[in-house]
């Protein structure tokens, strides 16, 4: 099997996790807007869903939902599973659609060029730190275990990947050096789960020494009760979240889009851990469960993004994540793990 899963495999477990996290349809005058989303921020999309219904345009709207790994998720849609909005880690994973005919090629057209919610790349330790994770070099010494999710199904993953190659980059290395940190780096991961939250579930169950997380993802699982130090290393990624509408979408979900997009939707966002996508969005100052509640979304010193340092999604998934040649597929697999 390549890099990516099948697709019927795929489609099955979208459609499992639909069944089981319906809101339980449209009333007799309700509308429905179907969400296909990756799983990370399931809990973000139910408050913001939450605050949608209070608003004259989202009355009595429901919400059917489907979360899982954002690749398995966006090849479900490409395979049937029906969907008014998705909400993808990658942007790959909507072009996929725009390729299949599904959304419009203007999706990201707009100011915020197809980013509904942002966040960063944190290492997640035990309590204390007992390995004294402080920065990158730390995670390729000799007896530091890793969980990291797998390219193959989460977005996650990939830019957990291009953060590890960047930040050698960033720092003065070569791409020789670069390489090199990335094929240490996959030697050192002791479980690729499926998905973010797969990866979070896992360590909070024990596995690992260090957790390769979105920052909301830490500061969600604070706030379930279930919190894990995380550390921010002075470079890091900027994760872009992608949203779009699909051509055949009811109605209101163009409303959702907006709402999402609004300060009171990117508000919800960050109470839930996500940093808004825009400086001015007033959430009150105050997030629980991160690392600082009162300065929850401190300044990176060196904080690169797909588009300045790596030259956009479309060569990074040739040069990165091609199934066959891509630098982290054979990092992957040099390290003895399956891509399955």
């Amino acid at each position: 099997m390549k890099l990516h899963l099948k697709v019927a495999a795929g489609l099955a477990v979208a459609l499992g996790l639909t069944a089981c996290s319906s809101a339980g349809g449209a009333g007799a005058d309700g509308e429905t807007i179907h969400i296909v989303g990756f799983a990370v921020p399931e809990a973000a999309n139910k408050a913001i869903a939450t605050e949608f219904n209070k608003t004259d345009e989202g009355k009595d709207v429901q919400f059917q939902t489907s979360y899982g790994a954002s690749g398995d998720q966006s090849r479900a849609v490409e395979a049937g599973l029906e969907a008014d909005y998705v909400h993808f880690s990658v942007p790959t994973d909507v072009t996929r659609l725009v390729d299949s005919g599904q959304v419009e090629d203007t999706w990201d057209d707009g100011e915020n060029k197809g980013v509904v919610s942002t966040s960063v790349v944190v290492f997640g330790v035990r309590d204390g730190n007992p390995k004294d994770i402080q920065d990158w070099d730390d995670l390729v010494k000799p007896g530091v275990e890793i969980v990291t999710p797998n390219p193959a199904s989460s977005g996650a993953a990939r830019w957990n990947a291009l953060a590890a190659y960047g930040q050698v980059i960033e720092s003065g290395g070569t791409e020789e050096d670069a390489v090199d940190y990335t094929n240490k780096f996959f030697k050192n991961v002791v479980s690729l789960p499926g998905s973010g939250r797969d990866a979070t579930t896992a360590f909070l169950g024990g596995t690992g020494d260090v957790l390769m997380a979105y920052e909301n993802e830490a500061i969600l699982a604070a706030q379930n009760g279930e919190g894990f130090e995380y550390i921010i290393p002075e470079t890091t990624l900027l994760i872009e979240n992608a949203g779009a509408i699909l051509k055949d979408a009811t109605p209101v979900a163009q409303d959702w889009l907006d709402f999402v997009l609004s300060d009171e939707g990117q508000k919800q966002f960050a109470l839930k851990g996500f940093r808004p996508i825009r400086d001015d969005v007033d959430f009150g100052g105050t997030v629980e469960g991160a690392k600082d509640p009162s300065d929850p979304f401190p300044p990176v010193t060196n904080l690169l993004t797909v588009d300045e340092d790596f030259g956009g999604w479309e060569e990074v998934s040739t040069t990165f994540f091609d199934e066959e040649n891509g630098l982290v597929t054979k990092a992957i697999l040099d390290a003895g793990h399956s891509i399955e």
